[in-house]
């Protein structure tokens, strides 16, 4: 656990990233230091500010060359997501892996396809730019106009399911596992499991730390792994905590997988079926 002279400074950091850039600082960053009222959002602010700070100290090799961590310059629409939507009594902790190209490293919110953050969240806030940008993968926050496709299936499933976001979120909120997207020389995406073992190790064992502050803030009774991997890291980082929450998963919605791309939705709705969750959702 970090003190709260190493949070202040840590949120100082994200201050000066968003300074640097030509965004105004905020002052919500202090109500994140210092939450007088405890809220599950201001707590799990917190949690991410602590994991910033830890892989601040991380080194990355070959094959990676680029990488961006969008609780940096995204934090005002990363903050605006977590403040409208981080609420006590959610059962559900649905979990990514970490933020794609054209989803969250765009928009800070995990899942983030553009036009879903805006027009069915209405996220707002401005959007900086990472240090070393690859120049094939700039960074346009919010009026990026390259859908994600794993985002717009994901979040546009819930949309069609639920209607409005109050209902998906009075039960269930999203976080990724890991807040940093990795790029290689020709701007390949890359996931934790491209990196080499040591380098990996070190990263998931800070977000597997943070996954368990996270689920003890939310108190949720249920972590769904939206991927293989997203699953089998939460199990096992919860297991090794010994914090007792049921861990589930369903199947990811990538366009690199063929199932997904025969008809994610079916395959999803049927899952959340089985876990007893749709009718949390459905609107009908």
């Amino acid at each position: 656990m970090l003190d709260d002279n190493s949070y202040r400074n840590e949120t100082a950091n994200v201050a000066r990233a968003g300074s640097e850039r030509g965004l105004p600082l905020r002052s919500s960053e202090e109500r994140v230091l210092n939450p007088a009222d405890g809220t599950p959002s201001s707590r799990f602010l917190r949690a991410e500010l602590e994991l910033n700070a830890h892989l601040r100290n991380l080194k990355f090799g070959e094959p990676v060359c680029y990488v961006y961590n969008p609780l940096l310059y995204a934090w005002d629409t990363h903050r605006c997501y977590v403040e409208t939507y981080c609420q006590g009594g959610q059962r559900i902790l649905f979990l990514g892996m970490n933020p794609g190209p054209f989803g969250m490293a765009q928009t800070g919110v995990p899942f983030g396809e553009v036009r879903s953050v805006v027009d069915w969240l209405k996220i707002t806030g401005e959007v900086g730019r990472p240090d070393n940008e690859h120049p094939k993968r700039r960074i346009m926050g919010l009026g990026c106009t390259q859908s994600e496709v794993s985002g717009a299936r994901f979040w546009g499933f819930f949309r069609k399911l639920c209607g409005e976001p109050a209902r998906f979120f009075q039960h269930c909120f999203v976080h990724n596992l890991c807040p940093l997207i990795f790029m290689s020389a020709s701007g390949k995406n890359l996931t934790p499991p491209d990196l080499p073992p040591a380098e990996r190790e070190k990263l998931l064992a800070l977000c597997d730390t943070a996954l368990c502050q996270v689920v003890e803030v939310l108190k949720v009774s249920m972590v769904i792994g939206v991927g293989r991997v997203a699953e089998q890291r939460a199990r096992r980082a919860l297991s090794a905590a010994s914090i007792d929450v049921r861990v589930e998963g369903i199947m990811h919605p990538s366009p690199r997988n063929p199932k997904a791309n025969k008809g994610w939705e079916e395959i999803a709705k049927a899952k959340l079926i089985e876990l007893d969750v749709l009718p949390l959702l459905s609107n009908t």
